[in-house]
């Protein structure tokens, strides 16, 4: 069952910032997601939290100086995701700009696994680095970071991930989420930690004169690639992260961007000029994504900073294919975890730990996404690793972090889980595959102590109704140009329709056309139902999403059915 809640949008609010210029209905919107201030809806970039208050940063920006000017060989080591992706590119191209000589190296998901670990290290030592800079992980990396000071290796940590409970000896971590690091916003992506750090080099050689007869690199010239990067990882949406993603789609849209970056775009059949933060995450993200999951992300980081046209259109449809590839692994997968998941009693269950030795270990994240959104429950999908081991990737609902979770776990079993970290809602872990039974009955158990039967129950916050008179084309643009995101949610209003006409679209969505009430009078609007083969009857109550309808020329708005209550 999923149980409708109404957003509380504060009266004295929203009447404060419908004074500073914003319309009732955006006032609206904005308070109920903790916008209390005409200037936190701000997205220039003079509004960012100064770098200098990131902890560390002024000491890394002096250390990346030193090394620039002594031209020693940085080696960039980032992540298999998105946002590793994206902090290797932005790590590279800022660093290049400053005159460094760079390289990067990311660590095949099926050979090496995730971080700075021993062997990369060792397999980055063959490239004779004088400097490893990590983008997007390090944070765990106690042994690997260990191994490089043994070789002679200095290592340099950016991360946001947490902290275990070791800290690796690197000769600096900038990480808003270390310990003891006040920075406010903790939300920053891998790739927003890398810019800040970039924004920290900057400032320490404009201290030193370094630009007294020369410009300085223009810094802002990356926002597409952090942009990119902060949306797909999925981090919250804070003031701050809203400012980065604003600026990066502004250079998007304007046709100044990555190569790369446009290239993905348009082989996905979106409108770089038209781009939405949504774009980046349903199109562009799996698409960057897929190279880590099925094959290797050099070939991801190589389209984000191909210097032709050429180049990037070849790479972005590599991309495309993969992903197409990876689409019909996940739709077997999911047909076996269905099959799976019938012979369980899913309602008796607080979590489902699940494994099929010919799942795709790159594909497991997603399943583990779609079983969760299905079952509303936290679910942690395993693969074979090799070597009588199993790779787990997990996801999880709000009211259980999952890290912490697993954490608590391997404190009651120390030999159960061999190694783990991520975040509040995702995480990735291994374990002895002789033991997977063990580790289904003890998360249980964890998750049990975790959790209520509430938690278990899937929530819609909705922000209330829409009054037919705003169900616009101009409204609906207004809400499309705003940046909505993780922590901070695209607009889902609530109401009554008459269900005037409806036939099936494609044989797998509904197309309706509705009636809505505005006071004496009523309107009609299109609506779309994905994912709907069942014709609906009678009024319906309903949840749903404002948005354009641009097709064959012609400007239409209609509604994106998300839910619906008989």
């Amino acid at each position: 069952m999923t149980s409708i809640t109404h957003r509380n949008a504060p009266s004295e609010v929203v009447q404060n910032l419908q004074l500073s210029g914003l319309s009732q209905l955006m006032a609206r919107l904005l308070a109920a997601r903790g916008v209390s201030d005409a200037a936190q809806t701000s997205i220039h970039l003079n509004a960012l939290l100064p770098p200098q208050q990131l902890t560390n940063n002024q000491a890394m920006a002096k250390l990346l100086a030193e090394a620039i000017k002594a031209n020693k060989k940085l080696l960039v080591v980032g992540d298999y995701d998105a946002d590793g992706a994206t902090a290797t590119a932005v790590a590279v191209k800022g660093l290049r700009m400053f005159g460094a000589n760079v390289d990067f190296l990311v660590p095949n998901r099926f050979e090496y696994g995730y971080g700075l670990t021993p062997e990369i290290v060792k397999l980055a030592a063959t490239q004779a680095p004088d400097i490893i800079v990590t983008v997007d992980n390090g944070i765990a990396s106690v042994d690997g970071v260990a191994v490089a000071n043994a070789m002679g290796m200095q290592v340099l940590i950016t991360d946001h991930h947490l902290p275990g409970s070791l800290t690796p000896e690197a000769a600096c971590i900038v990480n808003p989420n270390q310990h003891g690091c006040a920075f406010s916003s903790k939300n920053l992506a891998g790739v927003g930690v890398m810019f800040y750090c970039l924004l920290g080099l900057r400032a320490e050689l404009r201290e030193q004169g370094a630009y007294q007869s020369k410009p300085e690199p223009n810094l802002t010239e990356l926002l597409d690639l952090v942009a990119l990067g902060t949306v797909a990882d999925l981090v919250k949406l804070d003031e701050n992260n809203r400012i980065l993603v604003e600026q990066g789609l502004r250079r998007i849209r304007a046709g100044v961007c990555s190569l790369g970056i446009s290239a993905i775009l348009k082989v996905a059949g979106r409108e770089p000029s038209k781009v939405m933060a949504q774009d980046l995450g349903f199109y562009v993200g799996p698409r960057l994504n897929a190279a880590g999951r099925l094959d290797d992300m050099t070939l991801g980081i190589q389209c984000l900073l191909a210097e032709s046209e050429k180049d990037a259109v070849v790479l972005a449809q590599q991309l495309h294919d993969l992903n197409k590839q990876r689409r019909s692994i996940e739709a077997d997968m999911q047909q076996s975890a269905n099959i799976s998941l019938d012979d369980i009693a899913v309602a008796d269950q607080y979590s489902i730990s699940i494994y099929e030795p010919d799942w795709h270990q790159g594909v497991i994240g997603i399943l583990a996404s779609r079983i969760k959104e299905r079952h509303h429950r936290p679910v942690i999908a395993f693969a074979d690793g090799g070597a009588g081991l199993l790779k787990g990737s997990g996801r999880s609902i709000a009211g259980l972090h999952l890290r912490d979770a697993l954490d608590l776990l391997s404190k009651h079993q120390p030999d159960l889980i061999l190694k783990f970290g991520g975040h509040a809602m995702a995480a990735g872990l291994t374990i002895k595959a002789e033991d997977f039974n063990l580790f289904k009955l003890s998360f249980e158990a964890v998750v049990k102590s975790l959790l209520t039967e509430a938690d278990l129950e899937a929530v819609l916050e909705v922000d209330g109704s829409l009054s037919a008179s705003d169900m616009t084309y101009a409204v609906a643009q207004t809400l499309e140009n705003q940046v909505w995101g993780q922590g901070f949610p695209p607009p889902l209003f609530y109401d009554e329709f008459e269900v005037v006409n409806q036939r099936i679209l494609a044989e797998k969505h509904l197309k309706l056309s509705l009636k809505a009430r505005s006071g004496s009078s009523s309107i009609l609007i299109d609506a779309i139902y994905f994912n709907q083969t069942q014709f609906l009857d009678g009024p319906i109550l309903a949840a749903y999403q404002l948005q354009t309808n641009d097709y064959n020329g012609s400007q239409k708005v209609q509604l994106n059915i998300r839910h619906v209550n008989v």
